[in-house]
């Protein structure tokens, strides 16, 4: 029974992914758009086909945190290791989801560990499960870890070790914009913006440095200003910040990944 239970998680998370991959437009991100570009549909189709991939290290996870059942040191070890192994086996699939890899993979195991708890009691369990310290992670950093040191961003770690405020702020935007009578795809294009507006993105820190950064945050707050992705005026405005990303090349990944990380919540928590 618990192992249905796991793969149910794991699914869940993939489906989230993929839900937030079919999302469009997605300002300066991939989406269903590129199928028809000769350029791009290819890295668009690997994105889709290695998100399923996750699934058997997601199912892992889960399993870890419920037979363990608490958070330990030692959990945060076995996750950190099945999490490097799966990190591994979506490269051989056709590589991506790093980002959502960590955030889905905190949030899976937090959802195993105290199974039907609300948002805010899961993202607590994430949290006490973050504080702790992998000491298996490689001693090379990653780029993220190098640009959250060098700009004084919190990064994917910090995000995990405060209870992903970013995931609960998107969740808070779907469940909001759906009130007031927004489409499915409208909600979920208002919460990924809600992340957007102020999330320190580490690849565009990378990419863009602060101030395009902050432009990209600007954006992000201005179609929200007017209305939303619901609105006509903020329909025109997501345009508008998803040409102007495309042409610069800027891409807001982790939010992207966050967003991944709200919907799994919303679908597996309940409210």
């Amino acid at each position: 029974m618990a192992g249905g239970e796991d793969e149910k998680l794991a699914w869940a998370a993939v489906g989230a992914l993929t839900g937030q991959l079919a999302l469009a437009p997605k300002p300066g991100l991939p989406d269903p758009r590129d199928l028809g570009a000769r350029v791009t549909r290819r890295d668009h189709l690997a994105l889709r086909w290695s998100a399923k991939a996750l699934a058997p290290g997601l199912a892992a996870m889960a399993a870890a945190a419920r037979r363990t059942g608490e958070p330990t040191v030692r959990l945060r070890a076995e996750l950190g290791a099945i999490g490097r192994s799966t990190e591994h086996a979506v490269g051989l699939a056709g590589g991506g989801h790093r980002g959502a890899l960590w955030a889905l993979g905190f949030l899976v195991a937090a959802a195993a560990l105290t199974p039907g708890l609300a948002v805010p009691d899961v993202t607590a369990n994430a949290r006490r499960l973050a504080a702790f310290t992998d000491r298996g992670v490689p001693r090379r950093p990653s780029r993220g870890s190098t640009i959250s040191a060098k700009y004084g961003a919190a990064g994917a770690r910090g995000e995990a070790r405060a209870g992903f405020p970013h995931v609960r702020r998107a969740v808070t935007a779907l469940t909001a914009a759906r009130a007031a009578g927004a489409t499915e795809a409208e909600a979920r294009l208002d919460a990924l913006l809600t992340v957007m507006s102020t999330l320190q993105d580490t690849e565009l820190l990378h990419t863009a440095g602060p101030a395009g950064l902050r432009q990209v945050q600007a954006g992000a707050r201005g179609v929200l200003e007017v209305g939303g992705t619901a609105t006509e005026a903020g329909r025109a405005a997501l345009l508008a910040l998803d040409a102007d990303l495309h042409a610069r090349a800027w891409s807001p990944r982790g939010s992207a990944g966050l967003l991944a990380g709200a919907l799994f919540l919303d679908d597996v928590t309940p409210g």
